[in-house]
């Protein structure tokens, strides 16, 4: 019988290896069992790299250094969004090279110091444009339902961990495309705040939009790995933070979006939770922009950058338009540093009463996986905006935000999520307030049908 990780967590594998009770060839084995037997039916991976990860695993097993390593052997996916030496760099498209990449991106790099074994890259919808994932490669798949989509842009590596393939995998986000796939998948996702994690030139990450972050089953796998990305040792285990001011926000970002009652259920569960805990609860109103244009113009902006030099023959009509309207925003100048001073400092004022604040981090439940990358721009633009809306004001701000856990909706049978933001440099307070509602509320690490 194939272990599927489920009662393995990356902290535990790690340990086991630096202490010689596994080896990273057995660790390793298994998780790629684990994907042949399963991924099938749920298009995590874009490729799996079977037999060079077993080559990575005994030159891992021959290091000096392998009883010092915090990712001692830990089997791990890329988002196919940053170079693995050697592997092609596809973004979800058949517009890009299929020529190895020669260099680790630095992230990748970090990992691979540590310890971990790359076993695969994971699927992105084109570009990694929206919050669902299908593409030329094909539709990735929920695994708490495989009706549904894990959300996107990392679907693929929420996919891989909610079914138990490997432990913890590599996500980027840029409009939400870390929280909203771990929302869907029952997972703990953080996005950090900008330059915490090395990205790269600012057209590769959407004008400093998008920061690369951890998606996990625990918030202790996901801390450890933000602290090898981030080369913060103390990020492993931050301290506690008791009796925080912390907002309690079910605003909506739009007038456009309207909450769903269940998942509006689930942010009161987690408000009542932390109230007995001890902290200072609040309800509160996030200023969210009273115009989406400054949001708009960023998101399109970004993709135009990455399609710039692409055959545009070769895009899908979505990404196409969703180019083309960002050339406009180029033209125009409709990204404006104004947009991003007036949100800064309409949310530090709002920090001024609050250390934290949380929010729902999904409006409606996961829409359906199907070929979304073959329906017209507008058509997948409404979907995001209706039920993903919450995430991208901070990526607007560069700020920390995590998505946690809630429960499972008694209505779909998927999971719950709600998100906590902070000022810049918050990631410590946000991995230790979301390990204390994983001790309060805890939840299923792996989808019920892979466990």
């Amino acid at each position: 019988m194939v272990d599927t990780f489920s009662d393995n967590t990356a902290v535990a594998i790690a340990a086991r290896v630096r202490a010689g009770r596994q080896s990273p060839v057995d660790a390793t084995q298994r998780a790629l069992e684990c994907i042949a037997s399963r991924d099938r039916e749920l298009g995590a991976f874009r490729q799996v790299r079977a037999a060079e990860a077993m080559a990575e695993a005994h030159a891992v097993a021959a290091r000096p250094d392998l009883a010092t390593l915090p990712l001692a052997g830990v089997p791990i996916a890329i988002k196919d969004s940053v170079a693995v030496a050697g592997e092609s760099t596809r973004h979800g498209s058949a517009a890009t090279s299929p020529a190895p990449a020669p260099a680790d991106h630095e992230v990748v790099r970090r990992l691979r110091a540590a310890g971990a074994v790359v076993v695969g890259l994971t699927s992105v919808p084109e570009l990694c444009v929206f919050g669902t994932t299908d593409s030329s490669f094909g539709i990735t798949r929920n695994p708490w339902n495989r009706d549904r989509t894990p959300g996107g842009s990392s679907g693929g590596s929420a996919a891989a961990v909610a079914s138990g393939m490997i432990p913890l995998a590599h996500g980027t986000d840029g409009m939400g495309s870390i929280r909203i796939p771990a929302a869907n998948c029952g997972l703990f996702g953080l996005k950090p705040g900008r330059d915490v994690v090395p990205s790269g030139a600012a057209l590769e990450t959407w004008h400093g939009m998008s920061e690369s972050g951890p998606l996990a089953t625990t918030v202790a796998d996901a801390a450890l790995m933000l602290s090898v990305l981030a080369g913060r040792p103390s990020l492993a285990n931050p301290d506690p933070a008791p009796g925080l001011r912390i907002g309690v926000a079910a605003n909506t970002p739009s007038p456009l979006v309207r909450l769903d009652k269940t998942l509006a259920g689930g942010l009161e569960r987690v408000a009542d939770e932390l109230i007995g805990a001890g902290h200072q609860v609040a309800r509160a109103r996030l200023p969210y922009p009273a115009s989406p244009v400054g949001l708009l113009a960023r998101w399109t902006r970004g993709v135009y950058a990455d399609a710039e030099g692409l055959d545009q023959s070769l895009l899908a009509p979505r990404t196409r338009r969703h180019a083309q309207l960002g050339a406009l925003v180029e033209r125009f100048g409709l990204a404006t540093e104004a947009q991003a001073r007036r949100l800064t400092s309409d949310f530090e004022e709002f920090f001024q009463e609050f250390d934290v604040v949380i929010t729902p981090t999904l409006a409606q439940p996961a829409p359906a996986a199907e070929r979304w990358s073959e329906k017209s721009w507008l058509s997948n633009t409404v979907s995001n905006v209706r039920y993903a809306s919450y995430p991208a004001v901070w990526n607007m701000l560069g700020w920390p935000a995590a998505s946690v856990p809630a429960g499972i909706s008694h209505r779909t049978g998927l999971p719950m999520a709600v998100q906590i933001g902070g000022l810049p440099g918050s990631e410590g307070t946000i991995l230790a307030l979301a390990a204390q509602i994983e001790q309060l509320l805890p939840w299923e690490r792996v989808a019920p049908h892979y466990r």
